[in-house]
């Protein structure tokens, strides 16, 4: 009896511990990201935002997104991939007007995708 309750408490705090280890680095991962995007936005903004600007901001994500694909569905991951190839072409190209809005869906991405995988109730049940 006490060896199954060990047990049980054992799994349950290592659960926790998976969950909140999961929430903190998802929540890092893309706190990092949206700095990123922020800056290449004002950039963009500014109309001073070059291609390499935007390349950095992508290998950036290229990295980050080695450890993320552990932790959230890669299709998710996939539609960032998306929107970040055609910012950088269209930052590329100088095409500020058509850039800002696809930043814009990154940064609204980069908010909401963490809360997302959060030990909240609403994600629980």
């Amino acid at each position: 009896m006490v060896k199954s309750l060990t047990a049980i408490a054992l799994a349950l705090a290592l659960l926790i511990g998976l969950g909140v280890g999961e929430w903190v680095s998802v929540d890092k991962e893309f706190g990092e990201f949206h700095e990123e995007l922020s800056s290449l936005y004002d950039k963009a903004e500014a109309g001073v935002a070059n291609g390499e600007d935007a390349k950095a901001v992508q290998t950036s994500w290229e990295k980050k997104k080695e450890t993320l694909h552990v932790w959230i569905p890669h299709s998710d991951i996939t539609r960032i991939d998306d929107y970040m190839s055609e910012t950088v072409r269209l930052v590329a190209e100088g095409n500020y007007s058509l850039a800002l809005p696809k930043i814009e869906i990154l940064m609204h991405l980069s908010n909401c995708l963490p809360s997302t995988y959060s030990p909240a109730i609403e994600n629980i049940f």
